[in-house]
């Protein structure tokens, strides 16, 4: 039987334009409407906030193995206290040789930790964004 998750982070109805413009330091917000701007450009879609704080790129189903079915952000970024953080839902690991080039950074399964976008390469941020929403939709539903 299947069971939808109930996710803690979901899609709602809260402005991602009231989002970025809430981020106290002009610098910091600068840059997340930079990283709004490119995600938009290029996903080809419209942002859409999941919970208070992430902005999301279209959406996929995923399935467990148990059965459960959920739905999540295809793709996005945030901003946290320690810079900006963006979100490529297939993860990072056949990634490697653009990210040997992307500048300094830190990485999680699919979370790529910035400090902020002096010295990163934003050409190879736009190629990943379009490479993780590219191999997601080679083994998930995803809708732009």
């Amino acid at each position: 039987m299947v069971k939808k998750v109930d996710n803690k982070t979901k899609k709602n109805t809260l402005s991602v334009s009231a989002y970025l413009n809430s981020i106290a330091l002009t610098s910091v917000r600068k840059e997340a409407k930079q990283i709004a701007k490119l995600f938009k450009e290029a996903t080809a879609c419209k942002p859409k906030m999941w919970g208070t704080s992430i902005v999301g790129y279209g959406e996929y189903t995923y399935y467990r193995a148990n059965g459960d079915v959920g739905v999540s952000a295809a793709s996005g970024f945030s901003i946290r206290k320690s810079g900006p953080v963006l979100y490529i839902m297939p993860g990072y690991k056949d990634y490697a040789s653009l990210l040997e080039k992307i500048g300094p950074h830190k990485l999680g399964k699919s979370c790529l930790y910035l400090k902020s976008l002096k010295d990163i390469d934003m050409t190879i941020v736009e190629t990943l964004i379009k490479a993780g929403i590219r191999d997601l939709k080679k083994t998930h539903e995803v809708r732009m």
